[in-house]
């Protein structure tokens, strides 16, 4: 199996964060989002070879890839135009040549890919039910549990199973000759949109099943990225260190051994990279990133990059690499 991996997005809604740091390589719970959707696909033990479309900051991408799974063959092509999904996928043309997983990989999610081995249909679309269903393409099915079309932010509940993104095309064949004919239409709201060459397959007689995930978990967003790091932690990926020198920790938390605390209170739900000191501060339902000083500050629901410096602040900040903040 191949794997399909588009990642040329700018991350608009994590900025400042995303001006440095490419959006699937900002961290949860001490690894980068991309990083436990990677695992997934090495536990699998089926991927030949991840084709990544990159863009907005690739050499960060290509250089963390090749260094952290250097044992997944890989290849990277840059979406030098940003013109939608099936763009992006149309680039990979080249090295499919068998079923492809495709994946977004700006959320985390619970799916037991494992079901690609044995599914006897033309492809998967994994879903999530969700109440607020207007926010999302939400996927339609038909009695026999296949997908007959995706209607895009739905006014009325035609359906609540959301479209997340995690995708298995069995006939890879038919998805590009979808994807040729999405390519030669009129852009679809200024894009070309994926999910419209799978409704080109479903027109041509393609079953592509729809299964349901646990759980799915977005990190495209401040606030989602927090609470996808409470997520992580309360599903075993806290850790705590040797030494905590008076502080005072709080269920869950994620703090590298390295960390300096000094009567500090942290958690719940905080995750600090390695190298940083703590100082006399309370941080909650935040992150913070490697080689950061924060002291004698409250901070809560804050996302705080690499090498910054805090002192004195008490409220709600987000601070990308190499910023500081005094308050006297």
């Amino acid at each position: 199996m191949k794997v399909i991996i588009p990642l040329a997005g700018k991350g608009t809604r994590l900025r400042p964060h995303t001006h440095i740091t490419p959006k699937p390589m900002l961290k949860v719970a001490g690894k980068p989002v991309m990083q436990y959707i990677l695992e997934d696909l090495r536990r699998l033990g089926t991927v030949e070879q991840i084709v990544y479309i990159t863009g907005h900051l690739k050499e960060k991408v290509e250089e963390y890839t090749r260094k952290t799974f250097a044992d997944i063959p890989a290849v990277f092509i840059e979406q030098e135009v940003q013109d939608g999904t099936a763009g992006a996928v149309a680039l990979a043309r080249d090295y499919v040549d068998q079923p492809v997983l495709i994946i977004f990989v700006d959320t985390i999610f619970d799916a037991d890919l494992s079901v690609t081995k044995t599914i006897d249909a033309d492809g998967i679309i994994w879903v999530k039910e969700v109440e607020d269903y207007q926010r999302f393409g939400v996927v339609v099915t038909d009695a026999g549990g296949n997908m007959t079309k995706i209607v895009e932010k739905p006014d009325t509940p035609i359906s609540k199973r959301a479209n997340i993104g995690l995708y298995y095309i069995r006939n890879w064949k038919l998805l590009y000759e979808g994807i040729d004919h999405v390519l030669e239409q009129p852009k679809n709201k200024g894009e070309y949109y994926l999910t419209d060459a799978f409704q080109y397959m479903i027109d041509k007689g393609a079953k592509i099943r729809v299964i349901d995930v646990e759980g799915w978990y977005d990190a495209g967003k401040i606030d989602t990225l927090l609470e996808t790091n409470r997520v992580m932690l309360e599903k075993g990926h806290a850790r705590k260190p040797k030494a905590t020198d008076g502080s005072t920790l709080i269920d869950p938390v994620y703090i590298e051994d390295d960390v300096v605390l000094k009567g500090a209170r942290i958690g719940p739900n905080v995750s600090i990279g390695r190298g940083s000191v703590i100082e006399r501060s309370e941080l909650k339902d935040t992150l913070v990133g490697s080689n950061t000083k924060i002291v004698g500050s409250v901070l809560e629901n804050s996302l705080i990059g690499d090498s910054v410096v805090i002192e004195g602040v008490k409220g709600e900040l987000t601070l990308s690499d190499h910023s500081e903040v005094r308050s006297r």
